[in-house]
């Protein structure tokens, strides 16, 4: 099930047959308030948000989504808003299409996104991810069998990219899993860290991806 949520009924009308024309089942909401409860009970695989809502807006509602489900969101904002857009992969969306669009391109982007991993494999403190596992318990991520050689920060790093892969982080996230959200720290910092453990992946170095003016992502195939 994907849920759109716009309350402009053009757009809405567009975003809802072309999902169906997919073969996707489809619900939708217009107002912002309504998104969390829906969630809550109906555990959609997708999330269509538009950013301009009544109610609440796209960015709260993204928000409030994150505090409990890793529900795949795809943020809808105009052109104009890109300093918006951008705070939407900030507070977790995981991909955005601007207005105007044609449907074919926001048909490719959510089959793109639901084609990402999620978290599978998982059983108390283990997780798998593609070829790698995380052991919380045993404070452990293995790639392929094998066991990394990581610091402190490189595991910190590491794990939070595990636990929503494909999904961007900007610095100040990342910076805030690392140091608690020490606002003295510089966020070009993280850049270090990051070239450290791509070292520490070898030929998997690739995997973990630079997003421009964003952040990093673990793009797992």
């Amino acid at each position: 099930m994907i849920l759109v949520v716009e309350d402009e009924a053009k757009i809405a009308r567009v975003l809802t047959e072309s999902r169906t024309a997919e073969g996707f089942a489809v619900a939708h909401l217009s107002d912002g308030r309504e998104v969390v409860p829906w969630v809550r009970a109906n555990d959609p695989s997708l999330v269509l948000l538009d950013l301009r809502l009544p109610g609440l807006d796209g960015l709260e509602v993204c928000r409030a989504l994150r505090r409990f489900s890793t529900v795949p969101i795809i943020m809808v904002t105009a052109l104009v808003e890109e300093v918006d857009r951008l705070m939407g992969l900030d507070v977790g969306a995981d991909d955005d299409v601007c207005k105007p669009f044609m449907p074919r391109e926001v048909v490719a982007r959510v089959k793109a996104v639901l084609r990402r991993p999620r978290l599978m494999g998982l059983a108390g403190d283990r997780l798998r991810v593609g070829a790698f596992e995380l052991d919380e318990a045993r404070r452990r991520i293995s790639l392929s069998g094998q066991p990394l050689e990581l610091t402190g920060s490189e595991y910190k790093l590491l794990r939070k990219l595990l636990r929503a892969p494909g999904r961007v982080f900007s610095r100040p996230q990342l910076l805030a899993e690392l140091h608690g959200g020490d606002d003295d720290t510089y966020d070009r910092a993280i850049d270090t860290h990051v070239k450290n453990l791509r070292r520490r992946l070898g030929p998997a170095a690739g995997l973990l991806r630079s997003v421009y003016g964003v952040g990093y992502q673990l793009d797992l195939p």
